[in-house]
């Protein structure tokens, strides 16, 4: 009981940290899964992703009534993605973790960079060019952080987040509502679903960790609402060098 309670609460601050910035609960979540209880990384990370849906679902529940999405743009990003999702997820048994999770840290860490140097980046929104080279550009960026959600679900939505914002020219409100949306319920479902079928999902770690998430989901997008674009960059900068020194350490 004191571990389900241990959980509990670390699912929901990492989640609410996740909904605010679009992404990072990974990176608290899944090794507290692994210290908290003896199961193997696949089983870990197949119950992280269950109930990293409910983190989707908990925030689209309140960005919806604010942010009016494309549903077009949202169904095309999903036929890119999602193959990489199952893909990633099918490979998760070469993978070599470590040296993966290294390459991730370094890569979220220049995200953080680049998002700093850059001046008002993310603040406003600006006009998508929607041509051939940069919709083939934006599709494979997309595909591919599918196949990092898939295999490795650590700092994936925060990759997502900020192709949406440098590709799509959306601010960060919206840039992680839609994150939340498209990695946090689609790519995590199906990312679950096809780990599912090759580890035993861990039934009794789902509560702690599905409710923690759903609540966390939904009081980290309220807070993300309430706050200016340039609050919510800087706490993303602050979350994503946080997770990128985690992965490497």
């Amino acid at each position: 009981m004191f571990e389900q309670i241990c959980l509990f609460i670390i699912s929901l601050i990492s989640n609410i940290f996740s909904a605010f910035s679009g992404g990072g609960a990974g990176v608290i979540q899944l090794p507290a899964i692994l210290l908290l209880f003896n199961i193997s990384f696949i089983k870990a990370l197949t119950v992280h992703k269950i109930a990293t849906v409910a983190l989707g679902i908990g925030a689209t529940s309140k960005f919806s009534k604010i942010i009016s999405f494309d549903k077009g743009l949202i169904i095309k990003l999903l036929i890119v993605g999602l193959p990489g999702v199952f893909m990633g997820a099918q490979l998760i048994s070469y993978v070599n973790d470590q040296l993966a999770r290294l390459m991730l840290g370094i890569l979220i860490i220049s995200i953080s960079l680049y998002s700093y140097i850059k001046n008002n980046y993310g603040e406003k929104e600006y006009t998508y060019a929607s041509t051939i080279i940069n919709n083939l550009g934006g599709y494979i960026l997309i595909f591919l952080t599918g196949l990092l959600n898939g295999s490795l679900s650590a700092g994936t939505g925060l990759i997502f987040t900020i192709i949406l914002i440098s590709w799509y020219g959306m601010d960060y409100k919206k840039a992680i509502a839609y994150t939340l949306i498209i990695v946090g319920i689609f790519f995590n479902a199906l990312g679950a679903a096809t780990l599912g079928l090759l580890a035993e999902i861990e039934w009794l770690l789902l509560p702690a960790l599905f409710f923690g998430s759903l609540i966390g989901g939904y009081m980290g997008a309220r807070i993300s609402l309430s706050k200016s674009n340039r609050t919510i960059r800087i706490t993303y900068q602050i979350i994503t060098i946080t997770v990128g020194f985690s992965l490497i350490l």
